[in-house]
């Protein structure tokens, strides 16, 4: 098979969660050939309630959002195919993703492919039963709302942990922040910020963390604290690698650097969501999704005819 295909798709979208499928049901309504490859790991998906998400009263399990989203892209045409992308090459001005058992083609393609969260210490089963009750979120700007006045616990150092502590202390009186491993490394000025703020510290490191009814308990230096949340702030790992190996600008930390209309430095290159520099939210990243399929379309349209 020759490197550029005869019919190549005008988009290739790879990551399907609330960025990749917004962009297909704009790309799909603007009767563009697209396709998601998506490897099943959306940040939203793990979500047991978005309450943040505008129009649904009493919130709506991440699940069954993208479900949803899912259906509208499919009524146009869109198609979501299971798989995951393990290289992305560039040959003039077609893109070819490489998977598992094959290979596609596309004329430009969107990174959808968001980030993953680092974990505390914790047993895998545990976990995932921690974040359908509730006990263990990973975001306060999602669901801070929700631990009002509880005892809530902050894993995690440096500017980050004192961030996110700090964060949540307008929610609660009683927010612990524990250092993952060894001490906390803060500025005297971030000590003195959590000190004024009534914000406990605890030394780690913490061994793993286990259910106790309707608490999380975390062991750490000898004590075993008990909270009714616990919010991990150990940062995440970027999936942004696809785009970086193809030359595309990121920062220190992996998010791609895009310009007001979601392209990357990469020329048919383009990203959205939480890949991308920005705030981490549902409502975000669909709204850069939106600008990135419209801005898809009209540079598409400067070098092919669209007409059907």
């Amino acid at each position: 098979m020759s490197r550029a295909q005869a019919d190549p798709l005008d988009c290739l979208i790879i990551g399907a969660g609330p960025a990749g499928l917004t962009a297909a049901i704009y790309l799909a309504r603007f009767r563009l050939r697209v396709e998601m490859l998506d490897a099943g790991k959306s940040r939203a998906a793990m979500i047991p309630r978005t309450h943040n998400h505008a129009g649904y009263p009493g919130g709506i399990p991440g699940s069954e959002l993208l479900g949803r989203m899912r259906d509208q892209a499919s009524e146009f045409g869109a198609v979501v195919r299971s798989a995951l992308v393990e290289r992305l090459e560039r040959y003039g001005d077609i893109f070819s993703a490489h998977f598992e058992g094959g290979h596609m083609q596309a004329r430009t393609v969107l990174l959808a492919t968001g980030v993953v969260n680092n974990r505390p210490k914790i047993a895998p089963d545990v976990h995932d039963e921690a974040l359908a009750r509730g006990l263990l979120p990973y975001c306060p700007i999602c669901d801070g709302y929700e631990v009002t006045d509880k005892r809530v616990g902050v894993i995690g150092s440096r500017t980050h942990g004192h961030n996110e502590a700090l964060f949540l202390r307008m929610y609660t009186r009683d927010v612990t922040l524990i250092a993952p491993d060894g001490g906390h490394s803060l500025t005297e000025e971030e000590h003195e910020r959590l000190q004024a703020a009534g914000i406990t510290l605890q030394d780690g490191p913490c061994a793993p963390l286990r259910i106790e009814g309707d608490t999380i308990l975390v062991p750490a230096l000898g004590n075993t604290l008990a909270f009714d949340t616990v919010y991990p702030a150990l940062g995440s790992v970027i999936r942004s690698e696809l785009a970086v190996v193809l030359g595309a600008n990121a920062t220190e930390e992996g998010c791609l650097v895009v310009d007001e209309h979601q392209r990357t430095s990469v020329a048919g290159l383009y990203a959205a969501g939480d890949v991308a520099k920005g705030l981490d939210q549902i409502s975000h990243a669909m709204g850069e999704a939106g600008v990135a399929a419209t801005t898809i379309r009209n540079d598409l349209a400067t070098r092919y005819s669209l007409l059907r």
